[in-house]
């Protein structure tokens, strides 16, 4: 379980072809590798991953064909930034919202808009998940637990304020930029109820 508060940008330092795997070495940022033992949880950009070497500051990730292709850890190069976050311990401070580390599917940056204090991001709306992503609501968009601003039918904004951009990724994106999404738990369970409760309703 994770709270989406990323913890700092690791580096990836290295990047090992198997075949449908890939082997992920990650610098983590200072205090992130405190305790740390084979078999724990890190959040990737939001992406769940379990270590499976450690070396001081470096750590490694096995990372499936599978999450490859759903998430953006498929495009990442060797000495790309990611966000960094631990599992939240039991008695942990939930600062953001309850995330699971499983990534539903990448998106898109349209733009971005930048003001004296803040900088609103604008993606492209994944139709497949429209119906979980309203204003006001939670999305986790690589690994950052984040409040929906504006959504229209095609895209959905995200305001962030300077703290978010100095810790997370999301003070070097850049349009184009390809971002992991993960929808509220919560939400996607109110919304699967409603929606199976008028189909129930409307069939009868």
């Amino acid at each position: 379980m994770f709270t989406g508060i990323v913890q700092g940008l690791g580096t990836i330092t290295n990047i090992i072809e198997h075949n449908q795997l890939r082997t992920l070495q990650v610098g983590l940022p200072a205090g992130a590798s405190d305790n740390l033992s084979i078999g724990a949880s890190i959040a990737n950009n939001g992406c769940c991953l379990t270590i499976t070497e450690i070396n001081g500051d470096e750590v490694k990730f096995d990372v499936m064909a599978e999450s490859l292709a759903k998430t953006n850890l498929g495009q990442v190069k060797i000495g790309d930034k990611i966000n960094i976050e631990r599992a939240a311990r039991y008695g942990d401070e939930i600062g953001g919202h309850v995330m699971s580390g499983h990534i539903f599917t990448t998106t898109t940056i349209t733009r971005i808009e930048d003001s004296d204090n803040n900088r609103t991001v604008w993606f492209a709306l994944p139709s497949a998940l429209s119906a979980y992503i309203l204003p006001k609501g939670f999305i986790g968009l690589n690994g950052c637990s984040l409040t929906i601003g504006t959504v229209t039918k095609e895209e959905f904004n995200v305001h962030l304020i300077p703290e978010t951009m100095s810790r997370t990724l999301f003070g070097l994106c850049q349009v184009g930029d390809a971002i992991n999404v993960e929808i509220d738990a919560q939400t996607q369970a109110i919304v699967d109820t409603v929606q199976k409760y008028l189909h129930t309703h409307h069939a009868s």
